[in-house]
């Protein structure tokens, strides 16, 4: 069985391989970027199983990206999940209007991340365009 590909979206170095390594050891494939643009040119090399991504991008936050995405037939069905420290009330709705399917907050507990990715990889969601 082929291990699911993880893209991680970060611009903390000290995430990316932290987040990477945690996921690498639960047996998943990863791969990272550092900003939107990384990010695009990774999916368009590799289509994901999942991104998680921060919000606080520098250049297009991952919001804008996420959308983006979405809008795009090529991309529109890979699941994304938030990844951020921007964790006030209401924030995860700003995600979810976004295109999110998931919310974790930062600091992320590095012991639940990987039974978090795979709830979000082997549940899939219902999407609209799918009725």
């Amino acid at each position: 069985m082929d291990s699911d590909t993880i893209l991680i979206v970060d611009d903390n170095a000290i995430n990316l391989r932290l987040f990477a390594e945690i996921l690498e050891h639960a047996g998943y494939s990863v791969v990272t970027a550092a900003d939107a643009d990384q990010a695009q040119r990774v999916i368009h090399r590799t289509t994901p199983d999942l991104i998680l991504m921060d919000i606080g991008l520098p250049g297009m936050d991952g919001l804008a990206l996420t959308r983006k995405l979405k809008a795009e037939e090529t991309t529109c069905r890979i699941p994304i999940v938030a990844l951020t420290a921007f964790a006030m009330k209401g924030d995860d709705q700003k995600a979810f209007a976004a295109g999110c399917e998931g919310y974790i907050p930062k600091p992320v507990d590095t012991r639940k991340l990987p039974g978090q990715v795979a709830s979000f990889l082997h549940h899939p969601l219902h999407h609209p365009s799918e009725a």
